[in-house]
């Protein structure tokens, strides 16, 4: 059956962690698709949110959703001016959850470093040196979480999908490497490895084909999906797991939410 629940409904869908509550988080990519689901998520548990992207009208949304406890910074965090810009003038944070990325695949025999720059500056660099840079400041908390999102693709190829996902894989080893290095104040890191999950961009594919001659194809590939095409509250649930003490033993790893596509 399919589930048609919408992310206003998130703090009656989510398990409630009352841990987060007044504790303060930032959330990249937060303007729409998964980014958008767990800064609404954390709203809803008392959490105080920093929900930072391109679009400030987007952003607003955002926040009219979370209510006072959100607070919004536009930036372009591939620009490392606009990073800087954000790192300082951030607060003490408890974790940060990474959901800011791109696809756009492209075939390996026609790639160059302009999409090379393109793809890396914003799945990887941009996430790596904004941890880094706030671990430098010493912005974040004893105890605190970083999530980042990830895919299945890291280790599952994908036709055109080379640089994706080489960034996905290469997150995850930063990921594990943030483990061992700050341990000792406690602070842990993790991934989710997502799978197809129903967001606008993927509404105007799915819209896109059905006009066109792969709708058998589409079709084809949901059916991959035995507990179907996931929501973006089910990664949302995950992160909220992943960013509380509930999840206090668990460090350096990718947990898996595809509904069974890897399986």
């Amino acid at each position: 059956m399919r589930r048609t629940h919408q992310l206003q409904n998130n703090k009656s869908m989510t398990a409630h962690y009352d841990d987060l509550k007044n504790k303060t988080f930032l959330v990249t990519g937060a303007s729409s698709g998964i980014g958008q689901a767990i800064a609404i998520a954390l709203g809803a548990q008392g959490a105080n949110v920093i929900i930072t992207g391109r679009n400030q009208e987007r952003l607003d949304a955002t926040k009219q959703q979370i209510g006072k406890q959100a607070s919004t910074h536009v930036a372009d965090l591939t620009n490392t001016e606009a990073r800087h810009q954000l790192v300082e003038a951030l607060p003490q944070l408890d974790g940060i959850c990474h959901a800011a990325g791109i696809i756009d695949p492209f075939p390996i025999r026609y790639l160059n470093e302009a999409v090379f720059e393109r793809i890396f500056s914003i799945n990887v660099i941009a996430p790596i040196l904004l941890t880094s840079s706030a671990l430098q400041k010493k912005k974040i908390n004893e105890g605190a979480s970083f999530v980042f999102l990830s895919s299945v693709s890291s280790s599952k190829a994908m036709k055109g999908g080379s640089l994706y996902c080489a960034s996905k894989s290469a997150i995850e080893a930063f990921s594990r490497n943030i483990t061992l290095e700050h341990a000792p104040k406690r602070i842990r890191s993790n991934c989710i490895k997502a799978g197809m999950v129903d967001t606008a961009m993927y509404q105007q594919a799915k819209e896109y084909v059905e006009l066109g001659t792969l709708e058998e194809k589409r079709i084809s590939y949901e059916s991959q999906y035995p507990l179907g095409i996931g929501k973006t509250e089910d990664i949302a649930s995950l992160c909220l797991f992943l960013l509380s003490s509930s999840s206090q033993w668990i460090t350096g790893t990718s947990i898996t939410a595809d509904g069974g596509f890897t399986s």
